[in-house]
């Protein structure tokens, strides 16, 4: 089964992560099979927090891939940031 999930990046105490459609039983940070976007916690300043390939994400989800939870609440933000822009 195909899951869009948070793939960790970053330096120590500094979290970076990538949002992927990956294979569920791949590992959290191993192979995945296309990245659609990024989520920055710790991003200051003028540095954007989160980016996502909204078309590619609907097409992913619509041939059956199931979010994470926390993907889900990051997506639910960025579309409610996005609408009122």
């Amino acid at each position: 089964m195909v899951t869009i999930r948070l793939s960790r990046g970053g330096a120590k105490k500094q979290p970076f992560y990538h949002i992927v459609a990956t294979d569920s039983r791949s590992r959290r940070d191993g192979r995945y099979i296309e990245r659609l976007g990024y989520y920055n916690p710790v991003a200051r300043g003028d540095a954007t927090e989160t980016v996502v390939d909204l078309e590619r994400l609907a097409y992913w989800t619509g041939v059956g891939a199931q979010m994470s939870d926390r993907v889900k609440n990051i997506i639910k933000s960025y579309r409610k940031e996005h609408a009122a822009a």
